[in-house]
């Protein structure tokens, strides 16, 4: 049985330590497989709670766009300067999850690399993890990158 071809790379990236790892990752396989790197990143709506009600804006914050464009385009920098030929990147705006998600619809890749953020499980059980919600709707191999543990596990 061969391998299946890997020929474009997807890694979504937000300035933490796990998408750092990631990034880092998809550079060296897109590397090996001298495939085409995608890298993106999504400004967030944010929720506002005060005690009445909550609130969800409807735009993004202008600056989170800047800031998040600076990640981006750093990662894309950072990828060029390894040697790729083939990168692009791609900030967008909204609901994280659903964003990459209907990105990936539109712009099929054959492999998602992300970074888990490492939620406690009280957290994930409220909130959900952007890794987890993507990795059950996306239609391509996900790889979610995580801690390294600080010692091997004894045999």
């Amino acid at each position: 049985m061969s391998a299946p071809a890997i020929s474009r790379i997807a890694t979504a990236v937000d300035g933490s330590t796990y998408a750092q790892q990631g990034l880092a990752l998809a550079i060296d396989l897109a590397t090996r497989y001298h495939a085409e790197l995608v890298i993106l990143t999504v400004a967030p709506l944010t929720a506002y709670v005060n005690t009445t009600e909550p609130w969800i804006p409807t735009e993004v914050v202008q600056g989170e766009v800047q800031h998040y464009r600076a990640i981006v385009d750093a990662s894309v920098a950072k990828a060029q300067g390894s040697g790729l030929k083939s990168v692009s990147g791609v900030c967008l705006e909204g609901h994280i999850a659903e964003e990459i998600i209907a990105y990936l619809d539109a712009h099929p890749v054959d492999l998602l690399i992300m970074g888990s953020r490492g939620l406690s499980t009280g957290k994930r059980m409220l909130l959900g993890s952007t890794s987890d919600q993507v990795l059950h709707h996306v239609r391509c191999a996900v790889l979610i990158v995580k801690e390294s543990p600080s010692t091997p596990p004894s045999p």
